[in-house]
């Protein structure tokens, strides 16, 4: 902005100088060019005081001059001097008017007088002069003129980057407090530039950043509450459903009832440790080392199976704009889903994609059936794969990420996209459109 202010108000007074001086520069020209012309035409005029074309046989002659002198009769052919044989077209207009006539031309001044005796034009007196003088006068003040045009020009630019500071400067720290609103510290307060018009949007700003806070502390708070009014009854109903399991261990409705409350009690847990650990603005994480930490959590529960677990393709650094411990539970729920409902082996891999992280989890299942995104999506269908994936998926958007399905099956891929701290845009939206 403060770039665009200074380009348009030097262009404004680039704009005025020039309708300005353009014009005078060409009345200056004229101006020095007339003045020469009216010596010329007054030093011709001194000059036919001593010419007499009226006394027969007796040579003309001319006065001492720096011009070039020529004399014409009242029929039009030079009788003396320099110059054409004919009357030229000044000198034709003075014979026929009777008043001196001038032009200017090639580099030259003409002026041509008429000679009169008795009140009678009996002929024509013309001289020629360079036009050096007036041209190097009208230089001289072109020069003038242009270094007072340049100084107008910089000091409106130097006027207009001074104002382009103190506009802008405002606008930068209002600027600055919305990125650290955007980045979650709902305590920041926009500075008062004493401007009405943007003390009003800082004022606003502050009461959402007040709002916000207001709202972020209560669903935090009922979110940490509900979580841990649920953990009580989800412990009770889990002891009660291992007590039946020990009478009856060949019950399979048992086993997979306590399979729900495993994953219930994970949602929970991944609830309450977001709702416990705010994003703190400027936190970054090192997927690399997530990696490393999900690979040791889940390589045994997998290998149980007889299921490998790899990571491969590493990108170092792998940092990303986001919150670890929110991060690592987003990747114990794309791992459980590989776990739960996929087959084989399961490959971890993290690619830079145009300055992005791509966390890539594979397993080599028969992979979603249908439309991936609205199995995503979908929270409370029965096919589904679950409130994990839909809560991961939450969980990413709230760090700036997404969760796609880049390969449905079968063989399909779930990956996490992360910007790093670098990237300009909080939104990774345009990789749905790749």
């Amino acid at each position: 902005m403060r770039r665009r202010l200074v380009i348009a108000i030097a262009a404004v007074a680039g704009a005025a100088v020039i309708l300005f001086a353009v014009p005078l520069a060409v009345a200056l020209r004229h101006t020095y060019r007339d003045e020469d012309l009216l010596r010329l035409q007054r030093d011709t005029m001194a000059a036919t005081r001593g010419i007499d074309v009226s006394s027969s046989g007796d040579p003309i002659e001319l006065p001492r001059s720096a011009d070039v002198l020529a004399v014409y009769d009242r029929a039009g052919r030079r009788v003396a001097g320099r110059g054409p044989a004919t009357a030229p077209p000044v000198v034709l207009s003075v014979l026929r008017t009777g008043r001196p006539a001038d032009d200017a031309h090639g580099g030259q001044l003409e002026v041509a007088v008429p000679l009169l005796v008795a009140e009678r034009v009996t002929g024509a007196v013309r001289a020629v002069r360079s036009d050096a003088g007036a041209a190097h006068d009208t230089r001289g003040a072109w020069l003038i003129l242009a270094a007072i045009a340049a100084g107008l020009i910089a000091a409106a630019g130097l006027a207009a980057l001074v104002l382009g500071r103190r506009l802008t400067a405002p606008l930068e720290r209002l600027g600055g407090a919305a990125r650290v609103l955007g980045d979650g510290d709902f305590s920041v307060r926009a500075p008062r530039a004493g401007m009405r018009e943007v003390d009003a949007v800082g004022a606003a700003l502050d009461a959402t950043a007040a709002r916000l806070g207001e709202v972020i502390a209560r669903e935090r708070a009922f979110t940490t509450n509900a979580s841990h009014q649920l953990r009580t009854p989800l412990a009770a109903l889990r002891l009660e459903l291992e007590a039946l399991e020990l009478r009856e261990p060949e019950t399979p409705e048992l086993a997979a009832a306590l399979a729900q409350v495993d994953r219930l009690q994970a949602t929970i847990e991944t609830l309450l440790s977001v709702a416990r650990d705010g994003r703190r603005p400027g936190e970054v994480a090192d997927l690399a080392a997530l990696v490393d930490d999900a690979e040791s959590r889940w390589r045994d529960v997998l290998a149980a199976e007889a299921r490998p677990l790899r990571s491969r393709g590493t990108a170092r650094p792998a940092t990303a704009r986001a919150s670890r411990r929110v991060i690592d539970e987003i990747l114990d729920v794309l791992l459980d889903n590989a776990h739960v409902h996929g087959r084989g082996a399961v490959t971890l891999t993290i690619r830079d994609v145009d300055g992005w992280l791509a966390l890539d989890v594979a397993d080599e299942g028969a992979g979603f059936s249908g439309d991936p995104e609205l199995a995503m999506a979908s929270r409370a269908r029965a096919d589904s794969h679950g409130i994990g994936l839909a809560l991961a998926r939450e969980l990413a958007h709230a760090e700036g990420g997404r969760i796609v399905v880049t390969s449905a099956g079968p063989g399909p891929v779930l990956t996490l996209l992360l910007a790093r701290p670098d990237t300009t845009s909080h939104k990774a939206d345009d990789f749905d459109r790749n």
